[in-house]
């Protein structure tokens, strides 16, 4: 599959690695192997496979970095992305076809369509939230759509990182996908060289150093960034079933996660009881508040952050933390001002603030004030109230009546918009988004129509507002 002289080119020294590795990269693809059905759908397998044997040493990597149980490593991480192939080996056959579009009047008789191209060598930087689940899933849409690949995992996750380089490693060569280990030199490094595409997921402040370096080599990309995402609960929600599924989206991987759920906005009616069933919930979660299974927070820097944000407002429910475990319990606060520190930043753990508003004009304000989220929730059986907020605010995707799972289905594109990213992805859109589609028309050469050429005359000209008006 990968017999190819470029197998035999070594780095130059360590100065140059990642120029050459790039170099390796561009003459691999180049030589055109990348772009077959069978290339595509053989490397798909490969990387599945590699992951299955690899399933143990990911599950031991994630409770190391991030204590996850196997349950939730798998639900999260592993499951989705072996799902991802999945689906893309179902679909990429018709996703690779060449798309035929109807031809103008002036075009006649030629034919017209679109032919999805690879953009090259590609640079795929995650996270260490979801150090898994967030380096695949767009690795896959790369591999679909013909590209080589660098991979990027974070140093924050070391433990799950290595792992994801040796599932690399015995998956494919270099020249076609790599994996870089390291921290914030080797991202600085990498975003020096010249890729066709690069796909990031992080932080906005991230994210903007990694558009200016793009920048600079007019390279397109994708951002999938963050920002805090509202939750809605008006007073026809069914609200037992409402507090479940956003403590579900709360304390799902400690609250580290980009479309959590980051402040509450509740109708005055419903709060106590909204309470009540939070509290229900996390008793249900935890049997005798055995938080083991709850998910670490990364690092110090983090933990305290988050701890600073607990002095915040009124704290109705939790509030307390395990410095020894890196552990911040399911926290409820109340009475918190939107100029708070807890209001301007976004949250990235298992505490929820509580506003509470009379009318839903009140809701669409607040978020309006802030920048565009990546998700938004609104847990209500009143379509007005719902088509209200859908039409009045602008953010990535969200849920009605749940949490974190439009997310889930590689049907639906996943993506945010201004602040909290650009481009999508998940499915056929990360094919799509590793994807650039030509467009391409064909002219007949058995008969030219004189229309078009000079000289031009009245004639003409009324024979042209004829036809293409």
């Amino acid at each position: 599959m990968y017999k190819n002289k470029i197998l035999y080119l070594t780095y130059k020294g360590e100065k140059n690695m990642f120029k050459n590795l790039v170099e390796l990269q561009k003459k691999f693809y180049q030589s055109g192997k990348t772009r077959s059905y069978k290339f595509r759908m053989k490397a798909l397998s490969r990387l599945k496979e590699a992951i299955i044997a690899n399933e143990a040493s990911l599950y031991k990597a994630l409770e190391q970095d991030l204590n996850k149980s196997k349950a939730e490593a798998y639900l999260c991480e592993i499951g989705i992305v072996l799902d991802e192939i999945r689906y893309h080996q179902k679909q990429l056959h018709g996703w690779m076809k060449k798309q035929i579009v109807k031809p103008s009047i002036g075009q006649m008789p030629g034919t017209c369509y679109r032919l999805p191209e690879p953009y090259g060598v590609t640079l795929i930087m995650a996270p260490w939230n979801y150090p898994v689940n967030l380096c695949f899933l767009p690795l896959i849409g790369a591999i679909s759509g013909g590209n080589t690949a660098i991979l990027k995992p974070s140093s924050y996750a070391p433990a799950t990182a290595k792992v994801i380089k040796k599932i690399i490693k015995e998956a494919f060569p270099p020249y076609y996908i790599s994996v870089i280990l390291g921290g914030r030199r080797e991202n600085t490094l990498l975003l020096k060289e010249k890729f066709d595409y690069i796909f990031f997921t992080g932080s906005p402040q991230v994210g903007k150093v990694v558009m200016e370096a793009a920048a600079k080599n007019l390279t397109a990309l994708t951002l999938e960034l963050g920002g805090k995402s509202p939750v809605i609960v008006d007073q026809t929600a069914n609200i037992s079933l409402a507090a479940k599924r956003i403590a579900f989206g709360k304390v799902i991987n400690a609250g580290q996660t980009c479309v959590a759920p980051d402040y509450l906005l509740i109708h005055k009616e419903v709060k106590d009881k909204f309470i009540a069933e939070y509290k229900n919930a996390l008793e249900k979660f935890f049997p005798n508040n055995n938080m083991s299974q709850m998910v670490k927070i990364i690092s110090d820097k983090h933990y305290n952050r988050l701890k600073g944000l607990l002095t915040e407002g009124r704290i109705v429910l939790g509030g307390r933390y395990d410095d020894e475990k890196g552990h911040i319990e399911p926290t409820l606060i109340d009475q918190v001002s939107l100029t708070s520190t807890i209001m301007s930043e976004e949250i990235f753990g298992p505490i929820l603030p509580i506003i509470t508003y009379e009318k839903l004009e009140e809701c669409i304000e607040i978020i309006r004030s802030f920048h565009k989220p990546l998700a938004l929730y609104i847990f209500s059986e009143n379509n007005k109230n719902i088509n209200r907020v859908l039409k009045t605010c602008s953010f990535g995707g969200g849920c009605i009546n749940d949490t974190i799972l439009h997310l889930a289905n590689p049907r639906l594109p996943f993506g945010g918009v201004g602040y909290s990213g650009m481009g999508s992805y998940h499915g056929k859109k990360s094919f799509d988004t590793f994807t650039h589609y030509r467009s391409i028309f064909r002219q007949s050469t058995k008969f030219d129509i004189p229309l078009r050429y000079m000289p031009y005359s009245d004639l003409k000209l009324k024979l042209l507002k004829k036809v293409l008006r």
